[in-house]
């Protein structure tokens, strides 16, 4: 297998395993419906909580199986990028409410943007474009200075213990962090299973597990990629916000630059996305006839960009990935933009004037 490597590189073999879980993401969100923003609008204003189910599925699924990875020897938790840098707890929330408000205005989160635009709606174009231009701007541009100074990383001094919970329980009571993880993944998903709603939209259960599904190949297969190729490679999985910056810089200088994983995951939610609208009869071209919509997706896209940045991570990185690996800030940055969505929601619908 590490042949594969050879003949096309570790970068593109990375790639590779991005487009393949990306894929099992697009159509997972066509066919299943799975979203981020729609998850948390039917909870408020539909009572109905089958989609936000969804999701507690997709997270257990994909503990269940990147625990088990870590288990075997296959995956090595302390590789995650989410788990190789100090926890700050501020830029979580800052993050998270930011991230979460912006999703709110613009209507989608990074990845339901390329889900929609792989079923021709081209408004959503703009949002992929700018959140990926306002990501790099915060990543390495003018905002970068700013970012630093408010929220530093920080790499683990030596033998400092990696911020996750699975470490943190496995070093206080001996319980290895795989049956943490795995156990925790079953509770998990028997609670999203307890609502007979839930029961009854088994089509939607299985294309939560899907979604979780795609995050276990991710971390697995980068983890094979770096184990097995000469290329130094991180170690991660789907999140949607520097890869979408990434994805615009490759388009533009593709013979002078070298495709990632990032890149290969939002071709593949594009592409996922495209084959699902066909198969539901729903690909059909779209395009912004208001200019106040336009203005309101622009500025939530430029809100998700600079937000996931800070967050180290989006709705599905924070939420789905690194909540996978039980990285401590995942909850907390989940929770922020769930907070900031309901808020940026409330605003839209109806407005900050108060209750009579």
């Amino acid at each position: 297998m590490s042949g594969i490597i050879d003949m096309i590189g570790a970068a593109q073999a990375a790639a590779v395993v991005g487009l393949i879980g990306g894929l099992l993401l697009g159509l997972s969100a066509r066919l299943g419906r799975f979203c981020t923003l729609g998850a948390i609008e039917d909870a408020l204003y539909a009572e109905s909580t089958v989609r936000l189910r969804m999701w507690g599925i997709a997270i257990g699924v994909a503990m269940i199986g990147t625990f088990t990875l870590a288990g075997l020897g296959a995956f090595d938790l302390s590789q995650s990028v989410y788990l190789r840098l100090a926890w700050l707890p501020a830029a979580s929330v800052v993050g998270g409410l930011i991230f979460g408000y912006g999703m709110a205005l613009a209507g989608n989160c990074g990845f339901g943007a390329l889900a929609r635009l792989g079923g021709g709606d081209m408004r959503n174009f703009v949002i992929v474009f700018v959140m990926g231009l306002a990501a790099y701007v915060t990543i390495s541009g003018p905002l970068a200075f700013v970012r630093v100074a408010l929220f530093p990383d920080r790499a683990l001094d030596p033998g400092e213990m990696p911020p996750g919970i699975a470490q943190w329980v496995e070093g206080a009571t001996g319980l290895p962090a795989p049956a943490l993880g795995i156990g925790l993944g079953l509770v998990i998903i028997a609670a999203m299973l307890a609502s007979p709603a839930m029961r009854r939209a088994w089509d939607k259960a299985l294309w939560g597990a899907v979604a979780g599904i795609a995050v276990v190949i991710g971390w697995g297969g980068t983890a094979w990629v770096a184990a097995n190729g000469f290329d130094p490679i991180p170690v991660e999985s789907h999140t949607f916000s520097a890869p979408l910056g990434d994805t615009i810089l490759w388009l533009m200088t593709a013979s002078g630059a070298t495709v990632n994983f990032g890149v290969g995951s939002v071709a593949g939610v594009l592409a996922g996305a495209f084959v699902g609208s066909m198969i539901k009869g729903h690909f059909r071209w779209e395009a912004c006839e208001d200019p106040r919509e336009l203005k309101r997706q622009i500025g939530g896209a430029t809100l998700m960009g600079v937000g996931a940045v800070i967050a180290f991570g989006c709705s599905i990185g924070q939420g789905l990935s690194a909540m996978s690996v039980l990285y401590a800030g995942a909850p907390v940055t989940l929770a922020a933009i769930v907070a900031g969505a309901a808020l940026g929601l409330r605003h839209l619908i109806q407005g900050f004037a108060p209750a009579e």
